[in-house]
């Protein structure tokens, strides 16, 4: 084993369609085809749940860290992970809100001694394969088209629209970053997502992952 890939999510609401681990699942299944396709050289460790959700607290049932203490669990799996004798880690995020343990790799790597790196799945699409395979063309975009379209392919019974009427809410959504988006993500998610069109973007962001792995393990600068 020389090389470990970290999932990192959230618990956190995905509209009214989608569960909330989704962007812990999603991160997960990523992880875990690249690792397959790096056979017997890569191991997933258990993926970090709950990550820094504060931007919706105001839906219950949304967990949330502090950054710091996301930062510093964080640090304290990589350091277990090292002490096993793994000397490259990839962080496979799927949450939007932990961009900011990005600024934290180069303190990790430092202490540590071995290299670590953080990257978003979704980081594997560019705009043009984006067009070409998501009719909305908005990625990663919170529980909609695309986020729905991995949960369909998947893991299905995460995406459930029974009971849902969504037009018969009243949201009265605080976060200025989303008020405007979420109806439109919820429609594009209703009309749009399909499970085939989750199929090629998983197969498209683990076979990147796989890729910034293998080059981590060749001793490629990041």
């Amino acid at each position: 084993m020389k090389a470990a890939i970290l999932p990192t999510g959230s618990t956190e609401q995905h509209n009214e369609h989608l569960a909330m681990e989704h962007d812990t699942a999603s991160a997960l299944v990523v992880a875990e085809q690249a690792a397959l396709s790096l056979f017997p050289d890569v191991v997933v460790a258990t993926p970090m749940p709950v990550g820094i959700s504060e931007h919706w607290m105001e839906w219950k049932g949304t967990l949330s860290l502090r950054p710091e203490t996301f930062f510093s669990v964080a640090f304290d799996i990589c350091e277990s992970l090292k002490r096993h004798g793994v000397e490259h880690i990839f962080i496979c995020n799927g949450h939007a809100g932990n961009g900011p343990l990005r600024n934290e790799m180069a303190a990790f790597s430092e202490k540590l001694g071995i290299d670590v790196r953080f990257h978003s799945y979704w980081e594997a699409y560019s705009k043009e394969f984006v067009a070409e395979h998501l009719e909305s063309g908005d990625c990663p975009a919170h529980a909609a088209e695309f986020e729905t379209s991995m949960a369909l392919a998947a893991f299905p019974g995460n995406a459930h629209w029974d009971g849902v009427d969504y037009d018969a809410e009243t949201f009265d959504i605080q976060n200025e970053n989303y008020r405007d988006k979420d109806a439109p993500y919820h429609y594009a998610a209703r009309d749009l997502a399909t499970p085939g069109k989750g199929r090629i973007m998983i197969d498209e962001a683990s076979n990147w992952v796989a890729g910034q792995v293998r080059s981590m393990l060749d001793g490629s600068a990041a």
